[in-house]
């Protein structure tokens, strides 16, 4: 049996995950809230004036396409929302500069501000 603490919604759980067909093992040491990994970075929030890029749906943030600043397209893809195995093509709404929101590897809800185009 192997313990792990996970973080859900700003909760903590302790669970005990055991491997089927493995021999029982001693007990493993489970680690402290102070050697817990540290979360991933979210982005630096943007001034949000300028036409918002929403999340259609929940999902993690697999790749970020452009850099901020960049100038972009309507319809252009500006990043890949990956959501139930499958990755999802975010376009521009409109021409403009794009700012991002987000950071590469963040989890986003549904209707997170996930640019901003200016």
């Amino acid at each position: 049996m192997r313990n792990f603490i996970i973080t859900v919604d700003g909760k903590r759980y302790e669970v005990g995950v055991e491997e089927v067909g493995a021999a029982p093992s001693a007990p493993v040491a489970v680690p402290s809230a102070a050697q817990a990994p540290a979360a991933v970075p979210a982005a630096p929030k943007t001034n949000l004036s300028g036409t918002k890029v929403l999340s259609p749906f929940p999902g993690l943030i697999k790749n970020i396409l452009l850099s901020n600043g960049a100038a972009v397209k309507k319809d252009q893809p500006i990043l890949v929302l990956e959501a139930m195995k499958m990755d999802n093509d975010i376009t521009a709404p409109c021409d403009g500069v794009i700012t991002y929101n987000v950071a590469k590897g963040a989890n986003v809800e549904s209707d997170a501000v996930l640019a901003v185009i200016a």
